[in-house]
């Protein structure tokens, strides 16, 4: 199955909410691979203003605010 990644933290608030959008979204068509950004020195410096944030094959497809436009997309791709 393809995998959608999410960059996120504990007690974020929009991480949340995001996921909360996403999960239904994608369930059974694609995998989620949510990265805590504070298990890793290079995620925290490169995400810490942006999360949460949804990457699909190396591509950032939305940051702060689910694009159920940009998913859709990749679901029908």
């Amino acid at each position: 199955m393809r995998t959608i990644v999410v960059y996120s933290r504990d007690g974020c608030h929009l991480c949340d909410v995001l996921l909360g959008e996403l999960q239904p979204l994608v369930e059974g068509r694609l995998d989620i691979d949510i990265r805590d950004i504070d298990s890793r020195p290079e995620w925290h410096e490169k995400y810490w203003s942006d999360i949460p944030v949804v990457e699909y094959e190396g591509i950032v497809v939305c940051k702060h605010f689910l694009d159920r436009n940009a998913i859709q997309g990749i679901l029908r791709g």
